[in-house]
């Protein structure tokens, strides 16, 4: 079974850096597609970043460019998302989530219900 788990959250003033990790288990990195997505509730879930497990392409939202980064390290069978110069807008619950490349085409989706598995989530909160 895929298994997820996120951490890495917390509370820090605007401008300040977070790390979040997911650590997974049950597939094989080279075939998927791993992602970092949040949501506040009340508002749509939105896509952060992703990365080929196999291709090592990457996707950024255009919030994120500049400020993240998402890597892997498939010794370890983690996911990350390296934050700098977090503004209150980054405030929300992340979560990491993963698919087959072959059924998302090697892309990072917008759908919720295209990416099969999902972690529980962790809770960032940036103060002004």
């Amino acid at each position: 079974d895929v298994q997820l788990q996120a951490s890495g959250g917390g509370l820090v003033q605007a401008g300040g850096s977070l790390r979040l990790v997911c650590v997974a288990s049950g597939f094989y990195f080279e075939d998927y597609v791993m992602g970092w997505f949040r949501q506040v509730p009340g508002k749509e879930r939105e896509r952060v970043a992703c990365i080929g497990g196999g291709t090592r392409n990457t996707y950024y939202a255009d919030a994120a460019k500049g400020r993240f980064t998402i890597s892997i390290d498939d010794t370890e069978n983690t996911i990350y998302l390296q934050m700098h110069s977090l503004k209150p807008e980054d405030t929300a619950v992340y979560t990491c989530a993963v698919e087959s490349a072959i059924l998302v085409d090697d892309s990072c989706p917008r759908s919720r219900s295209a990416m099969g598995y999902w972690g529980q989530g962790t809770l960032v909160t940036v103060s002004s």
